[in-house]
Formats: structure tokens, C-alpha cells, sequence
């Protein structure tokens, strides 16, 4: 096959070549996103730890729970330790329009709970003793430009403070993750400074408790402590529902619908698509061949080469677009991974997703050759002469 006279027939139409490889481009770093949201998600999940539960409202997870369970919870055989978590819901006084999670926690149980984070700067047992110190995520630490030390304003949305002003966390950490499960721009205070505020009229919001982290202790199945849980407070004062980390995490993605079936809806209408007009752009370029079609026959180019010219030339296109939209994928990664932490701290493309981009771009540029290339394998010299373009 004459490949000079491959990339002469590709530069031939320079416009219609770049729409085409755009299209592509476009599809595979499309595609090639809604696959690492989807498997973002199940990396989250897979990651959840099998020896922590969550103890939330049976109505929702927005209604609190009373602090008093925790003295019942501590009694519940198997459960080695509670960690309290309260959803603060605040906003950064210098960037207010930049969103990071907030959670008030126990310090004495919270890092022994979540192996998975690491101190990568500080002092735990700073933070542990100082009523209004924090930690921080790295990469919300980065983002902000945060250092040990600094004193964080943040504005209370559900608390709020009855002076007027910002409360003020102290950082004396700052950790990372080495797990989907857990994120690294999270924030966590002592849930005893805001306790204590609203208690005292410092500060107005929620008496109770969004959340109880149950860690079960080695050796004891955690269902049996789940229905242990879920039995205690079945007749109330309020019911509870009691559930796994990776089943929590399942009906937090929920919330916002069946997000994999919808990107899955999403991608197959990309390439759909997409297919046709690679499979347009092709025959478009048979039809106005037809006549070199026939003189490279008269010339001895055999059937074979002619149709494979047109199949080459539709992969050829597919994979510069192929390559274009992975080249796209990569250097967005970052960004897209920073911008959905919050809620999707596994977005990632991994190597199952750059080859799947690929497949993609190879099958469409397959299958988009074939009939023109049939075509032009099956175009006689005489008929291919007579035609009139």
C-alpha cells in the first residue's frame, strides 16, 4: 500500500481532515472522562474500609442525631471505638466561591479510626490538645496556599457565630490519603469547640450529631454490630440506620441519581454519533476518488490495495484523533480530579481507561472503512472511468 499516497489523500481536504480528527478527539476525551467518573466510583467504593460504620438518621441523613446515643453506642458489643462527625458547611472567607468540606470530629479516636491518612506536615497530638486547631487536606492546603500555623477564617452557613464574625481554625496539620475512600481537601476541627459554642451562645445552629463512625473491633462481624445497632433504636426516641462505609458511600452517589447508567447513556451517544460522521467523511472521500480509483486499477493496483487505501486512511484519522483526545484526557486530569474531590476522590484515568479511548477510536475507524473500502475493492476500471464525479 502506497503510504505517500496514504497522507497525500489525508492532506488532500486539510479542513475535512481536521473536523474529522476533532470529532474524534472530542469523543475519546469525552468518553474517556465519563469512564474515570464511573470508575472513580467504583474505586471509592471497592476502597471503603470493611471494619467502619456509619450511624445515621432513619429519615435522612439531614436530620442529626441526639448526643446522648453515643453513651448507648459504646455499649453495643463489638464496637471499639466512636468518632462523632458534624457536617460544618462553611465558606472560606478569602475565596468564598471555593468549596471544600468541613467536618467537626473527635480527635482521640479520629486518626486511629482512618489509618488511611497520613500527617505529611504537623503535629496530631498538637491538634489533639488545642480546642481550635484543625487539619487540613494537602491539596485544599495547596490550593490555598496554606501553612502550618495560619490562622483559617471560615464562615459558618449552618453555624453561625452570634457576633457576626468568621470562626478561626488553627492548622497544625496537614495530611494526605492513600485511599480512594478518603479524601485530601477535607478539613476536620474539634467537634467540642462548635459543640461547646452553641451550647454557650457563642454561636447558633444544630444540638445534635450528623454522624456516628462505629470502628468494630477485630474478629467480630460487623453485621451483627450493625443489626445490634439498628435494634437498640428501633422503637426510638429516634431510629437509626446503620450501615457499612462502602454502603454509605453507595447512597451518597445515589443521591444524585443513577450517575454510571447515565454516563454510560452519554457515551454511547457520543460514539454513535461520532461513528457516522467518521463513517460520512469516509464515503465522501470514496465517491470523490472514484476516478484515482480506477487509474491506480489501470496502473496494476490490485483490489486489495485500493480498498485498503480507504480503510488506512479512516484509521489513520481515527488515530491521530485517538491520540489528540488522550493527549486532551491527560493534561485535563488533574483539574477534573481537583474540581470533583469532594464527592469522587477516585477520578483517575487509569491504564483500562486510556485503552479503552483507543479501542474506541480503532473500532470506529474500522468499521467506518469498510464499506468505502468494500466499495472501492469491488469498482471495476471501466465503470470507475465512466463516472462521473
Amino acid at each position: 500500500m502506497p503510504w505517500k499516497l496514504l497522507w497525500r489523500n489525508v492532506l488532500g481536504h486539510p479542513v475535512r481532515s481536521l473536523l474529522t480528527i476533532g470529532a474524534v478527539a472530542t469523543a475519546v476525551f469525552l468518553v474517556c472522562v465519563l469512564q474515570a467518573v464511573t470508575s472513580g466510583l467504583t474505586r471509592t467504593l471497592n476502597a471503603s474500609a470493611a471494619n467502619r460504620l456509619l450511624v445515621q438518621s432513619a429519615v435522612s441523613l439531614f436530620v442529626d442525631l441526639p448526643l446522648s446515643y453515643q453513651q448507648k453506642l459504646a455499649t453495643v458489643a463489638g464496637v471499639e471505638a466512636i468518632c462523632k462527625w458534624q457536617w460544618f458547611g462553611g465558606r472560606y472567607e478569602q475565596d468564598k466561591d471555593s468549596f471544600f468540606p468541613q467536618f467537626g470530629i473527635d480527635p482521640e479516636t479520629f486518626l486511629a479510626s482512618y489509618p488511611e491518612i497520613t500527617l505529611v506536615e504537623g503535629d496530631y497530638e498538637q491538634f489533639r490538645r488545642e480546642r481550635t486547631a484543625c487539619i487540613v487536606g494537602l491539596d485544599t492546603a495547596t490550593k490555598f496556599g496554606w501553612k502550618l500555623g495560619q490562622t483559617v477564617p471560615i464562615t459558618g452557613t449552618i453555624f453561625q457565630r452570634t457576633d457576626g464574625k468568621p470562626w478561626e481554625f488553627t492548622i497544625r496539620g496537614i495530611f494526605t490519603s492513600n485511599s480512594a475512600a478518603v479524601d485530601k481537601i477535607t478539613l476536620y476541627f474539634h467537634f467540642d469547640y462548635l459543640h461547646e459554642s452553641v451550647e454557650q451562645g457563642g454561636a447558633r445552629g444544630p444540638q445534635g450529631i450528623s454522624l456516628y463512625m462505629l470502628r468494630v473491633a477485630p474478629g467480630i462481624d460487623p453485621l451483627t454490630v450493625q443489626q445490634a445497632v439498628d435494634g437498640m433504636f428501633e422503637n426510638g426516641p429516634q431510629r437509626v440506620q446503620t450501615t457499612t462505609e462502602a454502603e454509605f458511600n453507595r447512597q451518597f452517589i445515589t443521591m444524585l441519581g443513577d450517575v454510571p447508567t447515565l454516563l454510560r447513556l452519554v457515551g454511547g451517544a457520543v460514539l454513535f454519533a461520532i461513528f457516522f460522521a467518521v463513517l460520512n467523511t469516509m464515503l465522501m472521500a470514496g465517491r470523490e476518488r472514484t476516478r484515482d480509483l480506477g487509474i491506480m486499477k489501470a496502473l496494476g493496483f490490485s483490489d486489495r490495495s485500493t480498498g485498503m487505501l480507504l480503510l488506512a486512511e479512516s484509521l489513520l484519522l481515527c488515530c491521530l484523533g485517538a491520540a489528540l483526545g488522550l493527549l486532551l484526557g491527560l493534561l485535563a486530569e488533574a483539574p477534573f480530579a481537583q474540581a470533583t474531590a469532594a464527592f469522587l476522590p477516585g477520578f483517575g484515568f487509569d491504564r483500562d481507561t486510556l485503552w479503552l479511548g483507543a479501542g474506541i477510536a480503532l473500532g470506529t475507524g474500522l468499521v467506518a472503512g469498510i464499506l468505502p473500502g468494500w466499495r472501492a475493492a469491488r469498482l471495476t476500471t471501466i465503470a470507475a472511468l465512466r463516472e462521473v464525479v
